[in-house]
């Protein structure tokens, strides 16, 4: 989900940008907007979905995790489309974001969900208070001089073991960054190259860190989807997941 994770910044490319938008100002249709803006894939939004929350429970179980017992953090959550393949799963799921009109939708589609507002730069939770958490595709909104604070953030928020896995798109995949500049919700986006995410996960303490790609094809059919497994090494996918562990 994408979340204006944070208040007025600048981009590397020195423009300024203000990434509290969705916060002030009318919250647009989300599934129409990347549905319009992914068109040339033949997928639709919810492929993308379906195909991210399946990746979160697998990547925990290959860690020896069982989401059943589990409390997850979803920082940037939008409005929750995810929520719906994993609330089955998880003991419990709370949703942070920044945006009013997004929590609102996020709680109409998923009322047994706990939805807080975040202001962008502190958690609206208690240190340790999650298992595991995720931010999909959120922080590439958020300034680069505050990437290093969102994920100090996210290990606050996390017990001493728990599992933080952020996903975001590839720009090492030029049809990646063409969805991205025709999309409205990426007005303010400074996409995070692979390497440099693992970078920010290390120097803010986490460790076993790994990453891996994900979206090869815009197909579903399951014998496609088992075969992703064995190229989520490639850096070809439309997007990647870097993860690793609190300490």
């Amino acid at each position: 989900m994408p979340s204006s994770a944070s208040k007025l910044g600048e981009r590397e490319n020195g423009a300024t940008v203000d990434p509290a938008r969705w916060a002030r100002d009318p919250y647009p249709d989300y599934v129409a907007e990347v549905n319009r803006s992914i068109a040339f894939s033949g997928a639709e939004q919810d492929f993308f979905t379906t195909g991210k929350a399946r990746r979160v429970l697998e990547l925990l179980r290959r860690l020896g995790e069982t989401p059943a017992e589990m409390s997850l953090l979803d920082i940037g959550c939008g409005v929750g489309l995810i929520h719906r393949h994993l609330a089955s799963s998880f003991r419990t799921i709370a949703g942070v974001d920044v945006a009013g009109e997004a929590l609102a939708a996020a709680h109409a589609g998923n009322p047994s969900i706990r939805y807080d507002h975040y202001d962008g730069r502190r958690l609206p939770c208690a240190d340790s208070a999650f298992d595991a958490a995720i931010a999909i595709c959120v922080m590439h909104h958020v300034p680069p001089a505050q990437w290093r604070d969102f994920v100090a953030e996210a290990w606050r928020a996390l017990r001493p073991g728990g599992v933080l896995m952020i996903f975001e798109h590839n720009p090492w995949n030029p049809l990646t960054r063409w969805a991205v500049a025709r999309c409205a919700f990426d007005f303010d986006a400074v996409l995070l190259k692979p390497p440099r995410l693992a970078r920010l996960l290390r120097e803010g303490g986490f460790q076993d860190i790994r990453r891996e790609f994900l979206f090869f094809t815009p197909f579903s059919a399951a014998p496609i989807q088992s075969g992703e497994h064995y190229l989520r090494w490639c850096p070809a996918g439309a997007q990647y997941v870097a993860y690793g562990r609190r300490p």
